[in-house]
C-alpha cells in the first residue's frame, strides 16, 4: 500500500524536475540590499517586472527569498491588494470586521476605529447591504478605507493609491501623507511620480531585479525618466510588445512635426502635426476607424488628449494600411520632455493601445515663454489688451456693465 501511494508522488516529482529542467532560471530579484530606519518614508520606482512587488511580498512574509534574508523591526502591515479577503454575501458592516482581522487589526482596534472607517468610505447608507451589491467604485471605497486605518510601525504600500475616482484617489492621498508625517515607516510603490515626490524624500530605483539607484526623490526619479525615456526612444513602435487591444489594426508608426518649413524642433505656440502610421491585420478595408493621443509629462500626469470623436472626423472605409494626421495650430506646451499613448478602434472596438508609444522634446522658440516659472506646463493661447482712462477717472471706469459692491 506504502508503494502504491508514495509511486504517483515520485512521478510527479520526476516530471516537475523534467519540467524544471528544459526551463530557464529567472531571478525576480538579485543581490538587492538596502536599509529603511524608523520614520523613513521611501518610495520604490521602477519598470513593470522590474521587482517592485515581489519585494513587497518578501518584506511582507508572504513570498520567502531564495537566499539572503530580512530583518524587520516592528509590526508590518501591507496595503498590497485592496479588497483581499471580503466576502460578497456579507454587509459592508460584517466585511470591516472581517478584513480587519484578517489584516492584522484586533477587535477592539476595529471597534474604535469603525466610525472613521465608513465615514472615510462613504458608504454609510448601504452599511448592512451585502457588498455584492455594491458598485466597484463603493467596493474599493470600503476596502480602501478598511486597510488605511491599520496603525503598523511599518506599512507596505503598492500602487493603491490609483484606485477610485479622482475625488477618492486625493483623499486616498492626504491619508497616506497624514500616515507618512505620523512618524511610521512606510514602503511605497508607485508608477505615479507627482505623490511618490509629495510623499517621499527618498527613493530606490529597482531594474531588472536589480538596485540601480538609492538618494533624494528628484534626482532618482530623473534616472528613473532617463531609463524610461532612453529605451522608448531605441525600440521600434512596431516592435513593441507591451500594448494591448484586438490586434486587427496597429500603430507601426509615430511622428510629431513642426510643420513650419523652417523649422525642426518643437516650440511652444508652433503648428504642429501627429502623425500616426498604422496597419490592419490584413488587406482588407476597415470599415471604421477612431484615432487619439494623449500627451503627458514626465511624471506621467496627463496634460490633454486629441481624439477623433471630439471633431467628428472618424474615418469610414479607409484602407487598410495609411497614415493619420492630428494638426494642432497651437501647440499648448512649455519646454520639457513629453510622452504620448497612442489608442485605435475599429467597428469592433479597442485594436491597439500603447502607453508611451513614443517621446518628444520641446525647447524655447522664437516667443519667450515663462508659464513654466509660474507653475504651469500648458500654454493658453490668449490676447492682452491696454485701455487709458480719461483724466480724472477711476480704472474701474472701463469696467462697462461690470457689477461694483462697496461697502
Amino acid at each position: 500500500m506504502e508503494r502504491v501511494i508514495r509511486a504517483p508522488l515520485a512521478r510527479s516529482q520526476n516530471g516537475r524536475q523534467a519540467k524544471g529542467a528544459a526551463c530557464e532560471e529567472f531571478w525576480a530579484l538579485r543581490d538587492v540590499s538596502f536599509e529603511v530606519k524608523t520614520g523613513e518614508v521611501i518610495g520604490i520606482i521602477g519598470r513593470n517586472g522590474a521587482g517592485k512587488s515581489t519585494l513587497l511580498k518578501i518584506l511582507s512574509r508572504i513570498t520567502e527569498p531564495t537566499s539572503g534574508r530580512v530583518r524587520i523591526r516592528g509590526r508590518v502591515s501591507s496595503l498590497l491588494e485592496v479588497g483581499t479577503g471580503f466576502h460578497p454575501e456579507l454587509t459592508g458592516r460584517e466585511n470591516i470586521f472581517l478584513n480587519g482581522a484578517i489584516l492584522g487589526m484586533t477587535a477592539a482596534e476595529i471597534k474604535r476605529k469603525f466610525d472613521e472607517i465608513v465615514a472615510f468610505a462613504e458608504i454609510d447608507k448601504f452599511l448592512d447591504t451585502p457588498v455584492k451589491r455594491y458598485s466597484s467604485g463603493m467596493y474599493v471605497r470600503l476596502a480602501f478605507a478598511v486597510a488605511a486605518h491599520l496603525e503598523p510601525e511599518i506599512l507596505l504600500v503598492d500602487e493603491v493609491l490609483a484606485v477610485g475616482d479622482m475625488a477618492f484617489r486625493k483623499k486616498c492621498l492626504g491619508k497616506m501623507d497624514n500616515v507618512a508625517r505620523g512618524g511610521r515607516t512606510v514602503l511605497f510603490v508607485s508608477h505615479n511620480m507627482a505623490a511618490i515626490k509629495s510623499l517621499c524624500k527618498q527613493t530606490i530605483l529597482l531594474s531588472e531585479g536589480q538596485v540601480k539607484g538609492r538618494g533624494l526623490t528628484d534626482q532618482i526619479v530623473e534616472q528613473y525618466h532617463q531609463v524610461i525615456f532612453k529605451n522608448i526612444d531605441e525600440t521600434n513602435l512596431a516592435d513593441r510588445k507591451d500594448r494591448s487591444g484586438s490586434g486587427n489594426v496597429r500603430a507601426v508608426s509615430f511622428e510629431v512635426r513642426n510643420t513650419a518649413e523652417d523649422e525642426i524642433s518643437l516650440s511652444p505656440g508652433a503648428s504642429v502635426e501627429f502623425l500616426i502610421g498604422y496597419e490592419g491585420r490584413n488587406e482588407q478595408p476597415i470599415s471604421k476607424l477612431y484615432a487619439g493621443i494623449s500627451v503627458r509629462d514626465s511624471d506621467d500626469v496627463a496634460l490633454f488628449a486629441c481624439t477623433t470623436a471630439m471633431t467628428g472626423a472618424d474615418f469610414y472605409s479607409v484602407p487598410a494600411r495609411g497614415l493619420i494626421r492630428c494638426r494642432v495650430p497651437h501647440f499648448p506646451l512649455v519646454p520639457g520632455r513629453y510622452s504620448v499613448t497612442l489608442k485605435l478602434i475599429d467597428n469592433h472596438g479597442w485594436a491597439d493601445y500603447v502607453t508611451q508609444a513614443a517621446t518628444f522634446d520641446v525647447v524655447e522658440g522664437r516667443q519667450q515663454v515663462a508659464s513654466a516659472d509660474w507653475g504651469g506646463s500648458v500654454v493658453v493661447p490668449h490676447e492682452w489688451r491696454l485701455e487709458v482712462p480719461e483724466a480724472q477717472e477711476h480704472p474701474s471706469s472701463l469696467l462697462r456693465g461690470a457689477v461694483e459692491i462697496r461697502q
